[in-house]
């Protein structure tokens, strides 16, 4: 049996490029695909198919059991991470930072400078305290200021998300709209308040969360017609294509903040229903066919609420919604001639 070498010329991630050295004048090439996942590792080679692929934890590899070709390098540890119920034992035990996430300046990725203590746990002279206050100071005003600003900005997205009671997905999505905009210099003429409203709503949009432009206006202290101008132009520069918002979303939303009956919210289901059925939605604000069939299933559970209290939840007006009301009631044949709309 020839004996033979292997010599490695490339290796990027599950990416390896070799060549085999069976003789003095003679290389056998051998390309080792980019595998979508661990268990897809296998060696090439025809001999070799019978053999397991061994995985080397403690210098990262992974080769073939038969020719012992290293197939891929640098695998990530997924083991068991060490953790603390104590900040000493967190600092002591953990040996990797938190998640990255696009809603921290530096994606959480900068380095922080610890405070009263050295690495071993002991306390820090007054001296060695007072240099350290300085170098912090120095490290956070040597920052950039886009760094500053942005930043500020999500801090602002982060109280948003307070007062709508937004997950985290969405603010995620919405801190990755704002960088597009501000890498589009889309900041020119427009306060940062505004931009980051117009993102979560957008956000809210993708991800079907209902907050209407009123909801997300109040929670960023600026008026709707700057949301709706900086909306429009963030749609247009970035090209993002928003779903429109699911009209039983709305229901849900609305008839929870009212505190309505199960019976209630699923009639107004079956009524929303009947309407798309018949076609009589297309072009229609959402919240107020919502609110309207809410509020004719109210009707029929003797839960007597007047359009004004809908009016001022779903933020559509008592006329809308009394003339959407009328509309359903006539295209359905319901309530009959007894209930004056």
């Amino acid at each position: 049996m020839r004996n033979f070498s292997s010599s490695k010329l490339q290796v990027n991630s599950k990416f390896a490029y070799y060549k085999l050295l069976l003789s003095d004048n003679y290389y056998y090439e051998l390309v080792v695909v980019n595998y979508s996942n661990d268990y897809d590792v296998k060696c090439q080679l025809d001999t070799c198919k019978t053999y397991p692929v061994i995985t080397d934890s403690e210098r990262g590899e992974m080769f073939c059991g038969g020719c012992g070709l290293v197939l891929v390098q640098n695998i990530s540890d997924v083991s068991h991470e060490n953790t603390g119920f104590t900040q000493e034992e967190y600092m002591k035990e953990t040996r990797t930072g938190p998640a990255t996430s696009l809603t921290m300046h530096d994606k959480g990725l900068s380095t922080v400078i610890g405070i009263d203590k050295d690495s071993t746990g002991k306390a820090l002279s007054s001296k060695t305290k007072y240099e350290f206050n300085r170098l912090r100071t120095w490290d956070q005003r040597s920052k950039s200021r886009k760094t500053a600003t942005l930043s500020k900005a999500f801090t602002l997205l982060h109280g948003m998300k307070t007062k709508l009671g937004v997950p985290d997905n969405v603010v995620e999505s919405a801190a990755y709209i704002y960088r597009k905009a501000v890498s589009a210099r889309l900041t020119r003429g427009r306060t940062m308040a505004s931009l980051v409203s117009a993102a979560l709503y957008a956000a809210c949009r993708e991800n079907n969360i209902p907050r209407t432009l009123d909801d997300v206006a109040s929670a960023g202290n600026i008026e709707r017609r700057i949301l709706s101008r900086d909306l429009r132009t963030i749609i247009k520069k970035l090209g993002l294509s928003l779903k429109q918002y699911d009209t039983t979303s709305f229901i849900s939303k609305i008839s929870n903040n009212m505190n309505f009956k199960e019976k209630t919210k699923r009639d107004a289901f079956d009524i929303l229903k009947r309407c798309e059925d018949k076609r009589i939605t297309a072009g229609k604000h959402p919240v107020a066919q919502a609110a309207a069939s809410l509020y004719i299933a109210c009707i029929l559970n003797g839960e007597k609420i007047s359009q004004k209290k809908f009016s001022v939840e779903s933020g559509v007006s008592d006329v809308t919604i009394r003339n959407r009301a009328i509309l359903i009631k006539k295209t359905l044949n319901i309530l009959g001639n007894e209930y004056e709309l």
